[in-house]
């Protein structure tokens, strides 16, 4: 199997989805298309890692709601053994500070700006996010869910993505604050 076959059994892990809204939830870690999902959702499905539901709709057409099976837990267990691979880092914005000599002043401002900007937004969805998992029912009442609670890897993920957005919103007021204002 590849990754994005072992993402999709963990968002199943976790609740039962739509092929859609696997779709959705899976682009924070993976960017993955419909052409890729759904292919592979079927495979996952015939070798018996998940089993899948019909949901009759009125004004929609049917859609399938897909659980994880025993098989597939058996395998989110094994591939938890395996080695992370190497992370993967693909931002344009890097290659273009990277050749930042050929830039304007005011075209590098604008950039740095507009990624602050961008990053700021981030930060307060991930804290949204924060709030509302703090929020759910089964969350638990005195301070942070146990490492074998199933909300503390979306905590986790969650703390990661505040903190690696707070370090890039003070890389980029720092590069800003190096670089000629016009006038």
């Amino acid at each position: 199997m590849n990754t994005l076959s072992y993402g999709l059994l963990s968002l199943l892990a976790q609740s039962d989805f739509s092929g859609y809204d696997l779709m959705l939830r899976i682009q924070p870690f993976w960017p993955a298309k419909h052409s890729q999902i759904y292919p592979l959702l079927a495979k996952l499905e015939q070798d018996g890692y998940i089993r899948y539901e019909l949901v009759n709709q009125r004004d929609k057409p049917d859609k399938k709601v897909y659980s994880l099976t025993a098989k597939g837990k058996d395998a989110l267990r094994a591939w938890f053994d395996q080695p992370a691979a190497e992370p993967a880092l693909r931002d344009e914005m890097m290659l273009k500070v990277f050749c930042m000599s050929y830039a304007q002043s005011k075209s590098a401002r604008k950039m740095f700006a507009d990624r602050l900007a961008y990053h700021e937004e981030r930060r307060q969805a991930y804290a949204d996010k924060l709030s509302e998992l703090q929020r759910r029912p089964d969350w638990p009442a005195e301070g942070l869910p146990a490492p074998a609670h199933p909300l503390f890897g979306a905590y986790l993920l969650t703390r990661k993505a505040i903190m690696s957005t707070e370090a890039s919103i003070a890389w980029c007021a720092w590069a800003l604050s190096l670089l000629p204002e016009e006038g």
